[in-house]
């Protein structure tokens, strides 16, 4: 179970990185990265909204959605929970951390729409382990591995937010050519970082 543990860990935040393997949630990635801080705190609020959706979604899909025969409505209903979850996080935020939630300003919003999120939502309910996180085949996905497959997906997503930022920060101070400035830099170097968190995934 340990070792199962390690690499759903492993795969979520390295081998299967939703943002430099499975290119979701770039639009966070190029635009809030700027900085390690504001990367951190769009991490930690992604990390959050996605432990919380897969908490709502996957019993709703299970034991309200499957009996019902419902099942092909699940994406409307995942993206009212994320909408919901995403409008209370913002209202928190805004009461008890009011300069973090001016500093992410209307990046906090478009978490509602943020792909990263959706697809782990839906991504948790294949009946196999194996089939979610490329790891231990045969075992079968329950509502525990379905919480700990977002968690780490989410620490994935904010570790690639964090070396962007950090990278970017440096990259400021770098002599970089004037038609290499800006957004095509950023890319240039996004297009590393996935080369680099590729080779986790043919490992």
């Amino acid at each position: 179970m340990i070792v199962t543990i390690l690499l759903v860990a492993v795969a979520a935040v390295f081998s299967q990185n939703f943002i430099l393997v499975k290119f979701l949630g770039i639009c966070p990635f190029l635009g809030v990265s700027k900085r390690v801080s504001s990367s951190l705190s769009m991490g930690a609020a992604v990390t959050a909204v996605m432990v919380l959706a897969t908490l709502v979604t996957y019993p709703l899909y299970t034991f309200l959605m499957v009996p019902l025969g419902i099942e092909y409505l699940e994406i409307i209903f995942f993206i009212f929970v994320i909408a919901a979850l995403v409008q209370m996080l913002e209202k928190i935020l805004k009461k008890f951390l009011p300069s973090l939630h001016a500093a992410m300003g209307i990046y906090l919003p478009l978490i509602t729409t943020n792909c990263a999120i959706l697809g782990v939502a839906e991504l948790v309910l294949k009946a196999d382990l194996g089939e979610v996180a490329g790891v231990a085949a045969g075992i079968s996905m329950n509502m525990g591995f379905a919480l700990l497959y977002a968690l780490f997906s989410g620490v994935g997503f904010t570790l690639a937010m964090v070396l962007m930022g950090g990278v970017r920060e440096r990259i400021e101070h770098l002599p970089v050519s004037r038609h290499m400035q800006g957004f095509p830099i950023t890319m240039v170097t996004a297009c590393f970082m996935a080369m680099a968190f590729y080779v986790f995934s043919i490992l």
